[in-house]
């Protein structure tokens, strides 16, 4: 007899005694199916009569007793509660509440680290890509030199003609209206102090040193950039690209290089242009809110300007092109597979293109006041 039950009124009283292990597990299921499982009330179980209990005894009764303890049953244990039904009560709030494990709350760290590692290796295999895209394409440059034929003259003026002079009406639009708000911004602050006249020498100097070649190689960057990314990425979903190889032709000879020295060339002319515009916007705003006639803005941008304020910002003209045409082309080749991949690296074309010009021109300041130029 391994249990025996006593019930007073609302009370219940389990003796448990003999084996509850293994060995018995028939005769404990019995015992355990005596077992109300919708009592109600307080049950106390006493076990002192137990000489032997294991996991499996004791895994039954604790079944039954929190079946009771479910259907409203207050459980009590009479004496010390055998040292099985801790291992087990413990078993069951970890698996209501999992604990992290050590191995889980280092994960966070290492795939930082991992992400950290994963970038930089990438980073470093697109920049010795890069390097050895502008290597082959200054290779091509200096042997296409050697010969007009290999230069494609009516390849560049094609592209001198899409890049730069289809480009002058937005190019004018935003340099004369840039220049206006910069006019307009300068006279509303210079008027108090009853310096206006200034406001001629700040268009003059932001215009030709950065306003001007800065706007220009940024309108040109989502123009011309992400037309020389989608133009070669889609050769390269077409197979153009692979058909240019199997004929033994130089495809950077046909499709870069041009694109490079048609963009080099018309950016410097556009920044003139940008130039022209801009100032002719200061001198119209001047004449509206100043009162500053033609013939004194020119003779006042004159006194402004020193000799290199105009080359300060036409040097940097090519150096943009450059860098424009390069990050355009170098994603364009790199598209592969699908549509998909087309449109994401023409907008990383753009959005480095840009990038690279505006710290190229933090560059460019920073050594013109070491240089003083």
């Amino acid at each position: 007899m391994l249990l025996e039950s006593q019930q007073s009124g609302d009370s219940l009283t389990l003796r448990l005694s003999g084996d509850w292990c293994i060995e018995n597990i028939r005769e404990v299921e019995a015992a355990v199916a005596e077992i109300p499982a919708d009592g109600k009330g307080t049950v106390h179980v006493d076990g002192s009569g137990v000489s032997k209990f294991d996991m499996s005894g004791a895994w039954l009764l604790h079944q039954r007793l929190d079946a009771l303890r479910t259907a409203g049953a207050n459980v009590e244990f009479s004496g010390q509660q055998p040292e099985v039904f801790h291992f087990l009560k413990e078993m069951a709030e970890r698996e209501c509440a999992p604990v992290r494990t050590s191995d889980e709350d280092a994960a966070p760290l290492r795939d930082g680290l991992a992400w950290i590692g994963r970038r930089a290796v990438q980073q470093g295999i697109q920049t010795r890509d890069a390097v050895g895209f502008f290597g082959h394409v200054s290779l091509t440059l200096g042997r296409s030199l050697r010969s007009l034929r290999s230069l494609r003259i009516p390849s560049i003026a094609r592209h001198v003609y899409e890049t730069g002079i289809q480009a002058i009406p937005i190019v004018s639009l935003i340099a004369f209206l840039i220049s206006v708000i910069v006019a307009y911004l300068g006279a509303q602050q210079l008027q108090q102090f009853g310096a206006e006249i200034y406001t001629v020498d700040l268009v003059a100097i932001a215009v030709l040193r950065e306003m001007g070649v800065l706007l220009t190689a940024i309108i040109v960057a989502g123009r011309s950039g992400s037309a020389f990314a989608a133009e070669i990425g889609v050769m390269r979903l077409n197979e153009e690209v692979d058909a240019l190889q199997s004929m033994g032709v130089d495809y950077f000879e046909v499709l870069v290089l041009p694109r490079v020295i048609g963009l080099v060339i018309a950016l410097p002319l556009l920044t003139i242009i940008a130039d022209a515009m801009g100032l002719a916007g200061g001198a119209l705003l001047s004449s509206l809110l100043l009162d500053i006639s033609l013939t004194q803005f020119i003779p006042r941008v004159q006194a402004a300007l020193a000799p290199t304020t105009f080359w300060a910002g036409l040097i940097k003209a090519p150096v943009f092109a450059l860098l424009i045409a390069m990050v355009g082309t170098y994603r364009g080749m790199q598209v592969r597979d699908s549509s998909r991949e087309l449109g994401r690296l023409t907008t990383v074309a753009v959005v480095q293109s840009i990038f690279l010009v505006i710290f190229a021109d933090a560059v460019f300041a920073v050594v013109y006041v070491q240089l003083d130029f």
